[in-house]
């Protein structure tokens, strides 16, 4: 525990003492030194975030998780929105930013979650353990991760969400009420999930170590990790920031494109690695759940909070205005949302549902044009609505969620399988 915990810390160590000096670094060199600065203050948060989870009991412990997992991301996204209120170019990066942290969250984070859950899965059968219990007697149909019923609270706030998102687009801008609107929605969600039971969490790696430290050292160290992480992401956001417009300028690489897919990589890689190492240990669930919970974060408390920065900045209350590739790669981001909870409607991601996230999100990545934004926007409502009439069922016990409740076991929690 302590080797890895001193290695990350050698890690963020350049993008620290670069910060102090105010040394002037090369545009690439900036990328990379406080790139590692991100990625290591997100690796710190994830561990102290998932070793709070033996202090913090239910669920309102695995949002915390996930919003805390994210915090890097929100440093990023957040000084482009304030760097936008006295600066109006930097209105494009937050954008680009917020749509890229959401789509990749999607396209890449939930299928690659199942893909290693349904290998873990395959692994384990061919060394014959017993199977777990919501795994038993299955075989008739495709392999599944399988959510637990409280999954269908995020559910709920994801398709709220989600349908108000399509409103941005519509007005072209961000403005007051939609940041008040999404800003509640957050709220209202960590309200309810700390009415929701929650068994013992699953801890791997550095956390359980942390897990069994005596409560004082414990605590102690966490909130250790929290202070340092949130240090360390604060010195990183802005030269990290600043330097991938600045390579992008440099080396003649759209701007938007590097900010839009090169800054959550590093931001979001320890989130997903977790996630990953969750379904690994046959898990998948937990960490398909964790990938849904911060899902449900950046769709309403980051996109909510971009105006806020936005006025701090130098934006007087004025909305923040979306030209026209932001507002297609907006109506982009939203239709995914819209076809993740309709895939997530009945709480299966099967196999084929996996590649097909994957698949469509391959599809439109490498052609960033109006057309192929406006083509994949529909073929996404389209499968949505299609797959919501099919799931019409599931729908109700979603939206019954938000005010029902019900304190579950922690023998509920399933894994990747296939559900008879």
């Amino acid at each position: 525990m302590w080797r890895r915990l001193g290695f990350t810390a050698v890690f963020a160590l350049p993008a620290i003492v670069a910060r102090l000096i105010g040394a002037e670094l090369p545009p690439g060199v900036t990328v990379l030194v406080y790139g590692a600065g991100v990625v290591a203050s997100a690796v710190l948060l994830s561990w102290a975030a998932e070793a709070a989870q033996v202090d913090i009991s239910g669920s309102l412990a695995i949002a915390i998780l996930a919003l805390i997992a994210v915090l890097p991301e929100y440093a990023v996204d957040l000084y482009f929105s304030f760097t936008a209120g006295g600066d109006p170019t930097y209105t494009q990066f937050a954008a680009a930013n917020m749509t890229g942290s959401n789509r990749l969250l999607i396209g890449i984070g939930w299928p690659v979650v199942a893909f290693v859950g349904f290998w873990a899965m395959r692994r384990a059968r061919r060394r014959g353990p017993a199977e777990p219990a919501s795994t038993k007697g299955a075989g008739r149909r495709q392999p599944a991760v399988v959510l637990p019923p409280r999954n269908r609270v995020e559910l709920a706030f994801l398709a709220v969400a989600s349908a108000y998102a399509f409103l941005i687009p519509l007005t072209r801008s961000i403005a007051w009420y939609d940041a008040v609107v999404l800003l509640l929605l957050f709220g209202a969600y960590l309200w309810r999930v700390t009415r929701e039971g929650r068994g013992e969490p699953e801890l791997i790696g550095v956390a359980a170590d942390i897990a069994l430290l005596p409560r004082r050292q414990r605590r102690a160290l966490v909130t250790g990790l929290f202070v340092a992480a949130a240090a360390i992401v604060v010195m990183a956001a802005k030269p990290f920031a600043d330097g991938l417009v600045a390579t992008g300028e440099t080396l003649g690489i759209d701007q938007f494109l590097l900010v839009q897919w090169l800054a959550p990589l590093s931001s979001e890689a320890p989130e997903l690695i977790v996630a990953t190492i969750f379904a690994w240990r046959l898990h998948a669930a937990e960490g398909l759940g964790m990938l849904l919970s911060a899902k449900v974060n950046q769709w309403t408390l980051l996109v909510g909070s971009l105006w806020v920065a936005y006025t701090l900045g130098g934006g007087a209350g004025a909305p923040l205005a979306l030209d026209d590739r932001q507002t297609e790669e907006f109506l982009l981001t939203s239709a995914q949302a819209l076809l993740a909870f309709a895939v997530l409607a009945d709480r299966r991601f099967g196999l084929w549902e996996a590649a097909a996230v994957l698949g469509l999100f391959a599809l439109q990545f490498p052609f960033p044009t109006t057309e192929v934004r406006l083509v994949f926007s529909a073929i996404y409502l389209v499968v949505a609505l299609a797959l919501l009439v099919r799931k019409r069922g599931h729908l109700p016990g979603i939206a019954a969620s938000i005010v029902r409740w019900e304190r579950p076991s922690s023998s509920q929690a399933t894994a990747a399988g296939s559900e008879g």
